[in-house]
């Protein structure tokens, strides 16, 4: 099994994704959404808790592969002086169950290859009842079924499914795995060679309509496809990452569930779509967006799930050791239920791009933000968990007063643009308060740069934001002196901490990687103040961080020189997308990327 996190390629049907290691080996796969429990193998590299693997039985051999072009089909290639094959994964877009395609190609040479499929449901901890079909097996547990078809004979041993055939130049080998409901007619075979040629046209044709011509396309399109796949086609959610509790710290207990639907996400996942001319899925999302927001502005969310739902209560898997003995295990987040203020700013910034973006807005959705914004001016003041979801003592987090003025100020300019009746005198002197309060209490004149939290002495990556939400422009000192500061203390060895952990009470021990979103940030930062030459370089170093497939974790740890934390991760995607448009732009002019309304105005 795989023992690293960037040995990974992500295959999906935009409803469940699985995990593909280099060595042939589906490590992780939720079924029949990103966040069920009826995933089958229950952490990446951990054997007993079930995979399926295809690999050559015997001899050395090197492994490449590829995505094929402007598509989400991943090509193995097993080579060796017998012979090579191609191992072909994909998941065919679905109409009534998921499937996971694999096709094995004869390349040259006599090849003997061995498939093993391990069936474990409920996080790894159900072994099913497997019975023997005609052309395959079928396995039962609770409510839990998937059948597995195949072109060649399979055996049972030690609770496995085995086959053991031998390919030759231009022989294919079909498998297809489908997931089903117990108390329901098996799912509907499907043709795996009609499915690729369906799944391959279908990809290019999305891909086809990205408008982004600039240096970086090959990685702009490769992040954009990453996020359709994140994204659950039925209601427009998208989750953060298909896994839970890949570790921040290898070893550590930063292990957190991300396969859940951040509203902090909104603008960022709003701008990355539109930006790349994909205004069909960031309309989805503005409409999951406003199903997620309905209900009494006091019962507020941070995160949902894919289909709007609220209790996402966090337990730990007692039977799962983790990602290279990285404990606990968690499902759900209890983050769900803290005060987090900045991501008022957040829903209502999205609003906003998506009014200049796509139009269309009406008075019934601004009431909705009329009603957030009157329970914000009763609680802005107060201290919150922060966009770190702090697990220690609540504290006036700098970042979450900024977004806290960015909703007043997104607010009065809907209203005056769209002409809706809105309290704007009210509204626009609580923006200035916010201003004012910020300028005079989070700035650390011994730093020459604003800090984490009114009277902190501490730095925050998330500070790096000001400029580009619009706070304050790049060429005031306050805002150069903060992104110099934070390349002092915040960047060991040129990539971005979010904080430092070691320093701050957050409520967990300390240890994490780079958080490589706040890298992405520190380009769009770095350009803002004039220094667009460091922030090209800074960007096309991370762009070498991806795997050799274009992927990217949330954090990278840069002692061993590894992707770490949930993967593949939106947030991370998302800043890559934002960040290439922003340096598409001309020196002194706002990029189709900013998030600063004000930059034309210099404010």
């Amino acid at each position: 099994m795989a023992a690293r996190i960037e040995d990974y390629a992500l295959i999906g049907d935009c409803e469940t994704a699985a995990l593909v290691s280099h060595d042939g080996s589906i490590d992780w796969l939720c079924w029949p959404t990103f966040s069920s429990e009826a995933c089958f193998a229950a952490l990446l590299g951990t054997e007993q808790n079930g995979y399926w693997k295809i690999a050559p039985t015997d001899g050395k051999w090197k492994t490449t592969r590829r995505y094929r072009d402007r598509t989400l089909i991943l090509e193995t290639t097993f080579e060796s002086a017998q012979g090579a094959f191609r191992l072909i994964d994909f998941m065919p877009v679905p109409q009534r169950n998921s499937h996971i395609v694999r096709i094995v190609e004869g390349l040259r040479g006599k090849v003997p290859v061995r498939m093993e499929l391990v069936l474990r449901f409920d996080y790894g901890h159900i072994v099913p009842w497997v019975t023997h079909l005609k052309d395959g097996v079928r396995a039962i547990a609770g409510p839990n079924l998937a059948v597995l078809h195949c072109s060649v004979p399979t055996r049972g041993e030690n609770l496995k499914t085995i086959a053991d055939f031998t390919v030759t130049r231009g022989k294919h080998v079909r498998f297809s795995l489908a997931y089903g409901s117990s108390h329901k007619e098996n799912p509907r075979r499907i043709d795996p060679e009609r499915a690729l040629l369906d799944c391959e046209k279908r990809w290019k044709r999305w891909s086809g309509r990205l408008k982004y011509k600039g240096k970086y396309r090959e990685a702009v399109a490769r992040s954009l496809m990453t996020l359709r796949a994140l994204i659950y086609r039925p209601t427009g959610g998208m989750v953060a990452a298909v896994t839970t509790s890949l570790p921040e710290s290898v070893g550590g207990v930063r292990n957190w569930d991300y396969r859940f639907c951040w509203l902090r996400d909104s603008t960022f996942t709003l701008l990355a779509l539109a930006n790349g001319g994909y205004f069909d899925e960031a309309a989805a999302w503005q409409k999951w967006l406003l199903r997620a927001l309905a209900g009494s502005p006091e019962q507020l969310q941070i995160m949902y799930g894919l289909q709007g739902e609220r209790q996402l209560i966090e337990w730990e898997v007692e039977w799962l050791r983790g990602f290279r003995n990285s404990r606990p295990v968690r499902i759900g987040n209890a983050a769900a239920g803290q005060l987090q203020l900045d991501i008022y700013g957040e829903v209502v910034d999205c609003f906003f791009h998506a009014q200049r973006a796509m139009g269309g807005h009406t008075e019934d959705e601004f009431r909705i933000l009329h009603l957030l914004l009157e329970h914000l001016e009763s609680i802005w003041h107060n201290p919150d968990e922060g966009i770190w979801e702090t697990r220690g003592a609540p504290q006036q987090f700098t970042y979450s007063k900024m977004m806290a003025w960015v909703a007043f100020d997104r607010a009065v300019l809907l209203a005056e643009q769209l002409h809706f009746d809105a309290p704007l005198k009210k509204w626009k002197r609580i923006r200035d308060t916010i201003h004012k309060q910020i300028c005079a209490r989070a700035f650390d004149k011994k730093k020459n740069a604003f800090v984490q939290a009114y009277g902190s002495s501490e730095l925050d990556a998330s500070l790096l934001l000001m400029p580009v939400v619009g706070f304050l422009p790049g060429a005031d000192p306050r805002v150069k002196g903060t992104v110099e500061a934070i390349e002092r203390e915040l960047m060991p060895r040129g990539l971005v901490m979010r904080y430092n952990t070691a320093e701050v009470k957050d409520g967990l021990p300390a240890g994490e990687g780079v958080f490589l979103a706040c890298s992405f940030w520190m380009v769009s930062a770095l350009k803002a103040i004039g220094r667009r030459r460091d922030a090209r370089r800074l960007f096309e170093r991370l762009l070498k961080l991806r795997n050799d497939i274009g992927l990217l974790s949330e954090e990278y740890d840069v002692r061993r020189k590894r992707l770490i934390g949930n993967f593949p991760q939106a947030f991370s995607h998302i800043a890559l997308v934002n960040a290439a448009f922003d340096l598409e732009s001309k020196p002194g002019t706002p990029s189709r990327s900013h998030r600063n309304p004000h930059a034309r105005r210099g404010k």
